[in-house]
């Protein structure tokens, strides 16, 4: 399959990137329609602040521009909350393209644009009008001046240049070497005591920073495979925990009801991963856009927006022992709810919205429709607020009674579990200090992935072609089966999970937008992975392929209710091990390097480390994944078994014994009738 455009197409798009800001003001335009539209922001600024919203957002343009796009820039603020300057979207289709098609002096650069416009593509981003990828606020850009730049930037890069943006805002192309990153990003980093929600909302209506979501402000958003992938495994573990107990030894997952929520910051993925665990999946949107586009892409089965009509079709799915996966259009309480007064047996029960943002559209309240929520975020949110707060409580309530029957409840890291706790829920421990339910990483994904080194390696065929990808699938494959061979019995599951996934990938359907894929693998996996794929692409077998990962990974993250819950040393409020990470990646050879304030869990709750690396099939490219790849993980290994995790001092032993190089320094042990006799 050719990707590249005709030469017409491809001649008008490079020379509308190379221009950046354009030289004549282009005319104003109307929002489409039917666009899936952020939700208006917090009317938040004062008015001497409003005034220097715009005053910011002016210093992109010249002098008589300004008096026309003042008057427009303030109705965006007083519309949106936001100055997101939509008269300067660019006319062109915004999707991943061949590598080939973009007008770069350096590949490097070109590989990094190919990125940055598959964040944007409509089929994969949440709100492309507002340049937001997912999470409800989870942004690329600030605004499309920043776009326009950055772009125009990229195309004049050279390989001794680095760019550095800003949260969004290019601050410009600086001598460097060819040695270092391409790009330099940061979203977010506020000086602490202003990393509360509402400094927030008030710094990004100014212009001056915003929230990157990690893989949206690292241009790694790959759709929702990456989020199928991580909740795959997350189901398929959560199962093997609950089922096959007592007499019931061979107990399947037909039939078996996961219930979770949130449709559209979590792009579709739970729906389809349920499918993939061969479960029954319900999960609730109240956004009837987003459950229908999802439907349409084919990431959910079926649609139902009647309650009734959802419990009849759920009780004959269980009956029949259905692989079934279920969007309702509604509200998630009202499910809880139902289902317990229907006498529904919920095997796995979890919540996915986008509660990080709780009070700007991420999470809705109970009994009051989608349109009214979004008039009151606006209009009166303090009203909003108490209502988001009343229906966690009764959220949690629902989830008890279930729990109480045998339900396994776990919380995804979305902070339904901390914002349930502020509002006052039920979700606490009897010692008052930890919650009733663990998180997913307490659970599951810590112990058993992320502790042994094994995250979410992914990567790009920078082609287009996806031929490109079915050959990566394939070596990728071929590694996993050849390194399984000679794998401890420790890691043997995981092995096997991410070799029938990638097996199975191309049959499922995942890939949305750019061609992209996504497995678990340890730091062994992933070098031997890129190093054969670079290997392939010397040999003219591939294009030039790019990594990344996610960021609920191994080393990237500190993130006390996600990523890092499962540390208990008291560390896990620390950011330590994810500066490091990107300082670290960046002069290992990472051809971008990201570092954000946020992620899942909200504004001020994570520090989120990223990185890109192209692969073009030469002998630097080689040198750099092996000396990259080998840090990026283990770092995060070395804090785990610093925080006496088992499977993590097992996991970076390993590694030493494997890596002469590699010294860490190791916990010693202390027995605990030592500290019961200590008189303190």
């Amino acid at each position: 399959m050719d990707t590249t455009m005709n030469p017409q197409a491809s001649t008008l798009f490079k020379e509308s990137v190379k221009q950046g800001i354009p030289a004549i003001l282009p005319e104003a335009k109307p929002y489409p329609i039917d666009a899936n539209r952020a939700p208006k922001r917090k009317d938040i600024l004062s008015v001497a602040e409003k005034q220097l919203a715009v005053r910011n957002a002016l210093r992109y343009f010249p002098k008589e521009w300004h008096q026309e796009l003042a008057t427009e820039f303030a109705q965006e603020l007083k519309d949106f909350g936001r100055i997101y300057m939509y008269r300067f979207k660019p006319s062109y289709h915004m999707k991943s393209r061949s590598i080939a098609d973009y007008p770069a002096k350096c590949q490097q650069a070109a590989a990094i644009m190919l990125m940055v416009e598959n964040n944007l593509d409509p089929a994969v981003a949440q709100h492309p009008e507002e340049l937001i990828t997912y999470g409800g606020n989870g942004a690329v850009f600030q605004n499309w001046a920043q776009y326009l730049l950055t772009m125009k930037y990229l195309s004049e890069m050279e390989s001794d240049q680095t760019l550095h943006l800003y949260s969004g805002h290019p601050m410009g192309l600086f001598p460097s070497s060819e040695d270092a990153p391409r790009v330099v990003v940061t979203n977010g980093m506020m000086i602490p005591n202003y990393s509360q929600p509402d400094d927030w909302e008030k710094f990004n209506a100014l212009g001056v920073t915003q929230y990157g979501q990690m893989t949206a402000g690292s241009f790694m958003y790959i759709g929702p495979q990456g989020i199928v992938h991580g909740t795959t495994i997350t189901v398929m573990n959560a199962f093997r925990k609950v089922l096959n107990k007592g007499n019931n030894k061979n107990e399947t997952t037909k039939g078996k009801i996961f219930l979770t929520a949130g449709l559209g910051g979590m792009s579709g993925a739970q729906p389809k991963a349920g499918n993939i665990a061969n479960c029954v999946t319900v999960c609730a949107e109240v956004n009837a856009k987003a459950a229908t586009k999802r439907h349409q892409q084919g990431w959910v089965d079926e649609l139902i927006d009647n309650m009734s009509e959802l419990v009849t079709r759920v009780k004959a799915a269980q009956a029949n022992e259905e692989v079934v996966s279920i969007a309702y259009i509604g509200n998630i309480v009202d499910v809880w709810e139902s289902f317990f007064e229907e006498n529904i047996f919920i095997h796995l029960g979890s919540d996915q919205t986008s509660l990080h943002n709780p009070w700007s559209g991420g999470y809705y309240p109970v009994d009051i429709s989608y349109e009214e929520s979004n008039r009151l975020i606006r209009e009166e949110p303090e009203v909003f607020k108490e209502k988001v707060q009343a229906t966690l409580k009764r959220h949690a309530d629902a989830v008890n009674k279930h729990t109480a029957r045998g339900t396994y409840f776990f919380d995804y890291g979305n902070a339904f579990l901390l914002e349930a706790s502020r509002a006052g829920g039920d979700v606490m421990a009897e010692n008052g200090i930890d919650f009733k339910y663990p998180s997913y990483v307490q659970d599951i994904l810590g112990p058993m992935c992320f502790d042994y080194g094994f995250g979410p390696f992914r990567w790009v065929c920078a082609s287009g072609k996806s031929e490109d990808l079915d050959k990566t699938d394939a070596i990728a494959a071929s590694v996993l089966k050849k390194i399984m061979q000679e794998s401890p019995e420790e890691i043997q599951q995981q092995m096997q999970d991410n070799i029938t996934w990638i097996e199975d990938a191309k049959q499922n359907k995942l890939v949305v937008g750019s061609q992209a894929r996504i497995l678990y693998a340890d730091a062994q996996g992933r070098m031997e992975i890129a190093k054969a794929f670079n290997d392939a692409i010397n040999n003219g077998e591939i294009g030039p392929v790019v990594l990344g990962r996610d960021h609920h990974d191994v080393s990237g993250t500190d993130s006390p209710f996600r990523e890092t819950s499962n540390i208990y040393d008291g560390s896990r409020f620390t950011a330590d091990m994810a500066i490091h990470n990107v300082i670290g990646d960046s002069f290992r050879g990472a051809t971008w390097v990201s570092i954000h304030n946020g992620g899942g869990v909200g504004w001020g709750e994570v520090v989120n480390g990223g990185f890109g690396m192209l692969l073009d099939g030469s002998e630097a490219a080689e040198r750099r994944l092996k000396s990259m790849l080998l840090f990026d993980v283990n770092n995060g290994i070395a804090r785990r078994s610093w925080a006496r995790n088992e499977e993590a001092n097992f996991a970076i032993k390993r590694e030493m014994a494997r890596t002469p190089k590699l010294k860490v320094t190791l916990a010693n042990l202390v027995e605990d009738d030592i500290l019961d006799n200590l008189s303190l």
